[in-house]
């Protein structure tokens, strides 16, 4: 029998995690994920409910893509031997090329990340990533929801602090301060109804928090759509975005302290950027940064998308950034 460690990463079916407390907003995630304009053919929906009616599966019916219900039980605990052999039944009968587990809101997602580490799972499952959705008004009790509550943000790579438009608007930098503060591992994206980038869920790299060093990715991202700034719609009156642009190159040092400073609250920015030296594609998410290889070396057009701040105050801050003469 071959180890787990035989079968190319490539080969495998990749895996993300949807975790988050009751209400969170786990199911309004994976239907808005379903409805994107995506190839879901290849696709596997496993549903955990703690309770015998399947509300959530459901709800997901309509999707197209095979919903595997598991209730009754969590599949961290009294569910774990039958979580694991419903993974072995969805490779055998789907061979997936993507997995999706929303997971009960009293699932702890240490525990199920544990079961990838089985050989029979590991040799057909990676998981990519696992996404935690907060409620924002939960973040501000949290001192009464306990461990469980605080493990499945400490072991998630993406937080979206979902229904801030439901919290008061001062609130919220403070929030996204707090928990970049708390979970460093973690990117963390301000979120309406779960509305977010499809690119930041497929994205499962991982980079060095606020680095600007270069890391190199074997992906390339296609040039984003620059005619302008403008709002960005169904996203809540405070959410913006806007562009920079320009054919001079940028002082490497120079932006590296611009977003050393960057506000929390500017969780999104996409384009090439033209240092003295290079071009690299700058694909920034929730307060992490990856620098992209990119051949290209025409001018610098950047994408942002934010959440209650002034863009002129963030575009005189980038203009500074621009090597003179």
């Amino acid at each position: 029998m071959s180890d787990a460690a035989d079968t190319p990463i490539a080969a495998k079916a990749g895996v993300v995690l949807l975790s988050g407390f009751l209400g969170a907003g786990k199911t309004t995630l994976l239907q808005r994920i379903l409805s994107w304009q995506t190839d879901l053919s290849d696709t596997v929906v496993v549903v955990n409910e703690f309770g015998d009616a399947g509300i959530d599966g459901a709800l997901l019916k309509e999707s197209g893509s095979d919903i595997v219900e598991l209730s009754s039980g969590c599949i961290c605990c009294t569910l774990s031997g039958d979580f694991t052999q419903s993974l072995e039944r969805v490779w055998r009968r789907f061979q997936p090329r993507r997995v999706f587990i929303e997971a009960s809101g009293v699932a702890d997602p240490a525990l199920i990340r544990s079961v990838f580490d089985d050989a029979a799972i590991g040799r057909h499952m990676q998981l990519g990533q696992i996404v935690t959705v907060l409620d924002a008004d939960f973040w501000q009790a949290r001192e009464v929801f306990g461990p469980l509550f605080f493990s499945q943000l400490e072991t998630a790579d993406l937080i979206l602090l979902n229904k801030i438009d439901l919290v008061e608007k001062d609130r919220v930098p403070a929030f996204l301060a707090q928990l970049h503060e708390t979970f460093p591992q973690a990117r963390v994206v301000p979120t309406v109804h779960c509305r977010i980038d499809p690119q930041v869920l497929w994205d499962a790299g991982s980079a060095d928090v606020r680095s600007p060093k270069p890391r190199l990715f074997a992906r390339m991202f296609k040039t984003p759509d620059t005619s302008g700034p403008q709002p960005v719609p169904a996203r809540g009156d405070d959410f913006i975005s806007f562009t920079f642009e320009t054919p001079h190159p940028l002082d490497e040092a120079a932006f590296e302290r611009f977003m050393q400073e960057l506000p929390w609250e500017v969780f999104r920015i996409k384009g090439p950027l033209r240092f003295r030296d290079r071009t690299v594609m700058l694909n920034h998410v929730g307060g992490r940064s990856d620098f992209l290889p990119w051949e290209a070396v025409g001018e610098t057009r950047l994408v942002f998308i934010a959440w209650g701040v002034d863009p002129d105050e963030i575009l005189q801050r980038l203009k500074a950034c621009v090597v003179s003469g």
